[in-house]
């Protein structure tokens, strides 16, 4: 579990002094992986972007209560991640607007995906194409996978979790966090067929 930063630390004890401006750095530092992870989850921008103020709200009301000594960062994906299954969990019988069929949110983690999962220089126009080709096929294969196992390969392959903090997140021991990602990553490389010269995102971190 990464430990709280100072910074973090500092701004909690601002917005618990009352300075509410302090709350809006907090949202300034985090709103745009919250966002890319809420989407990438229940798969619909409006309503990623409902779910990510929701958990902004639940964050400020729970500054009081939060402890210090918990990961800052993973507490607040926590809140997130769930209200996001939740929501997928409750929108499944609604007709939902396929994430390949979006265009990808802008100033997010989302739009160097595709970068991730091709070259790692800046691309030409035809390598932008292809990147966002690419992104296009990866947002539909994530969109089949099952909410477990998609929750993991986006807080893993996406987001850079490691398997204690996906464990901290979904509230499951670690070893079930590495069985799931290694059957979701299965799935992915069935759904996504031949890929060419691409990579998949997870051989570009180097920790399994």
């Amino acid at each position: 579990m990464r430990p709280i930063t100072l910074q973090d630390l500092e701004l909690i004890e601002r917005v618990r002094a009352g300075q509410t401006e302090a709350f809006c750095e907090i949202v300034a530092k985090y709103q745009d992986r919250i966002f890319n992870t809420c989407w990438r989850i229940c798969g619909h921008l409006e309503d990623a972007r409902d779910l990510t103020q929701e958990a902004f709200l639940r964050v400020f009301k729970g500054l009081s209560t939060f402890r210090e000594e918990s990961g800052f960062y993973t507490w607040i994906f926590r809140i997130a991640v769930n209200l996001a299954l939740s929501h997928r969990r409750k929108m499944k019988k609604r007709r939902e607007v396929s994430l390949d069929g979006q265009a990808a949110p802008t100033g997010t983690q989302a739009e160097s995906l595709a970068r991730r999962m091709g070259r790692r220089s800046e691309p030409s126009a035809t390598g932008r194409m292809e990147q966002a080709e690419t992104l296009a096929r990866v947002s539909h294969a994530l969109h089949e996978l099952d909410d477990d196992h998609r929750a993991v390969v986006v807080l893993r392959d996406i987001e850079g979790f490691d398997y204690h903090e996906i464990g901290a997140i979904l509230d499951v021991p670690p070893g079930t966090v590495k069985s799931r990602l290694h059957r979701a990553r299965s799935e992915l490389r069935r759904l996504l067929g031949p890929t060419g010269e691409v990579e998949p995102v997870w051989n570009r971190s180097g920790n399994g």
